[in-house]
């Protein structure tokens, strides 16, 4: 019987991990030190079981408590019962077994997403009208007329994806542009971020709202500064004053949605993920495909806590964790939106914005409120899965955790806070001493349009030097994980994991490293999308490394990432996904070709 292995752990880097293996320069893996004693022949392993799938020859990097390699892994089932070097494997093969010679190609677990928005972001390529990738506001009107002209039929135009920078100094659109292209029924887009609404003068109507509309708490209405009319902008939740009069999506649309996310996303090596805004309609999605078969992706939920609610709330998360945790689903996690995002300054900070003396943001739940909450979540055993950028924010949900320890006592939490742009460095240690995770979107990290027009000019030099400062809170030896928020920018791991390891645009966009001391190194980074994320997603023991008795999620790349010079990373392609032992991207047999 094969010895365990130490099961995986997060990835803290302030500690020193042992070297057990030495590098291979041809080949750019390392190779196995020789074991003591090596001058005699070791007697020949008994044969195992046979494997149904041995990939050999890899780079194979397990992610494993010492970050070990591998040259190769044989999966029964829908687990690992192998990994280790070439030789040690053959005790696995059997007539039946499907052998890859991976010829030096990379093995990795597959990757996790810890912040993501899959039904969204589905529906919003297949059945609504995408803006994204376009860049002017001349060609979101170009695709808005095209889409409405093909859609006579749809008593709304919706869609989304457009980018503030489009409508930089300011961020704002005007629903003028929109008023030339669908003159004819009202016309709803909401930004790429999903915090900003662009309506045209129809939509206006069809939800009465004029220059005596108040705004909502925790949004704003943008209006002409000298005749108060609405412009046709809405910031967060006054977004919620026009989208509620919009038809609902269909079950079929949500299914179809979650499909074309399940694809996409299995073509990127994600096998598991937190979806960041469940309601109960995302639940019955994920519920209806996981009975069919078609889920293939192990999903945590968070279940979305409702502003204009209470504590009284609580009680629907608790009968929904009973009612929908099953299967690969688990409604486990409830998500808190504390403030809105920078370009537009509703991210709540503790100093007003350059240049805007009062303008702090906006704060969604009052911080006593908030505090409330979050020991009630947690002493339910919730997982709180909480939405910062601004310094205040980050710093009021530090402090919702901290109230919630003290009520109920330190418990195995897992809390996170995910996109944490702006830092007060104070607040860095106290994610390693509160147990809780910063969860980052590492794409962001570099210096593009919203960061050079829409965020630098408002913030002041000392207080910019802690924007996404990932190498920060790696250092203080907090759990570091990684997160897309797609579909508000790309779902693909390796675009972010360039960004991490470089901290400039994946595509070229730039050629000097922005805050270049926030850098991490590439097994930090593989760490916070694989064995780290697994850890918020609460099945460490289950995923997230390659290891003896763990699912087979699996998977392999066309080249070495440690072998190729960081600005590379993002040009690599996943060959072949396992979900569980299973293809549900490529084939063994192409890896070949």
């Amino acid at each position: 019987m094969p010895s365990v292995a130490r099961p995986a752990r997060p990835l803290r880097p302030g500690s020193a991990l042992p070297v057990v293996m030495a590098f291979s320069l041809s080949l750019g893996v390392p190779a196995l030190a020789a074991p003591a004693g090596a001058g005699a022949a070791p007697p020949k392993p008994a044969a195992a079981a046979p494997a149904d799938l041995v990939l050999r020859h890899g780079a194979i990097y397990t992610l494993d408590a010492v970050r070990s390699w591998a040259e190769a892994v044989a999966v029964r089932g829908e687990a690992i019962v192998y990994a280790g070097p070439d030789q040690g494997v053959a005790r696995y093969l059997g007539p039946k077994t499907k052998i890859v010679d991976l010829a030096g190609k990379m093995v990795l677990p597959a990757f996790q997403d810890s912040h993501i928005h899959p039904i969204a972001g589905g529906i919003s390529y297949s059945v609504t009208c995408p803006l994204y990738g376009l860049a002017t506001k001349e060609a979101y009107a170009q695709a808005a007329a095209a889409y409405a002209a093909k859609h006579p039929e749809l008593p709304w135009i919706r869609g989304d994806g457009w980018s503030l920078a489009a409508f930089a100094p300011t961020g704002i659109p005007d629903r003028s542009v929109l008023d030339k292209v669908v003159p004819d029924r009202p016309a709803y887009f909401e930004s790429s971020d999903g915090h900003s609404a662009w309506v045209n003068t129809k939509a206006l109507l069809a939800a009465g709202i004029t220059r005596d509309t108040p705004d909502p708490a925790g949004g704003r209405i943008d209006r002409d500064p000298e005749t108060r009319e609405p412009v046709g902008s809405f910031q967060d939740s006054a977004m919620d004053l026009v989208n509620r009069h919009i038809p609902p999506f269909t079950p079929t649309d949500r299914q179809n949605g979650l499909r074309y996310a399940l694809r996409l996303l299995n073509g990127f090596g994600i096998t598991s993920f937190q979806d960041a805004s469940a309601n109960t309609d995302s639940l019955e999605t994920y519920r209806a495909l996981d009975e069919k078969g078609e889920l293939t992706m192990r999903v945590v939920a968070s279940q979305w806590w409702e502003r204009s609610k209470g504590e009284e709330q609580i009680a629907g998360f608790l009968e929904a964790r009973k009612k929908y945790t099953k299967g690969h689903l688990r409604a486990t996690t409830v998500k808190i939106m504390q403030d809105g995002v920078m370009e537009v300054q509703t991210a709540a900070l503790l100093k007003p914005y350059l240049g805007k003396p009062g303008a702090y943001g906006l704060t969604m739940v009052e911080p006593e409120a908030l505090k409330r909450a979050v020991t009630h979540l947690d002493r339910e055993g919730f997982q709180v899965h909480f939405h910062a950028i601004g310094d205040a924010a980050i710093r009021e949900c530090l402090d919702a955790v901290e109230a919630a320890r003290r009520a109920n006592g330190s418990r195995d939490a897992r809390h996170h806070i995910s996109h944490l742009e702006l830092f007060d460095p104070a607040d860095i240690p106290r994610f390693r001493e509160l147990g809780v995770v910063a969860n980052f979107q590492p794409l962001w990290a570099f210096k593009d349009d919203y960061m050079e027009k829409l965020t630098l000019p408002f913030l002041e030099p000392e207080r910019a030097r802690f924007i996404y400062p990932i190498g920060s809170l790696l250092r203080s030896g907090a759990v570091v994980a990684f997160g897309s928020d797609w579909s508000v920018s790309s779902a693909n791991p390796l675009e972010e994991l360039e960004v991490a390891v470089t901290r400039m645009g994946p595509a070229g966009e730039t050629k000097e490293p922005f805050l270049p001391e926030e850098r991490i190194d590439l097994p930090s980074a593989l760490a916070a999308f694989t064995i780290n994320a697994a850890y918020v997603n609460g099945q460490e023991n289950r995923t997230g490394s390659i290891e003896t008795g763990k699912l087979a999620d699996l998977i392999v790349l066309d080249r070495n990432l440690f072998a190729i010079k960081p600005e590379e990373i993002s040009e690599t392609k996943v060959l072949l996904t396992l979900f569980g032992g299973k293809p549900v991207h490529g084939t063994p047999e192409g890896l070949g070709r």
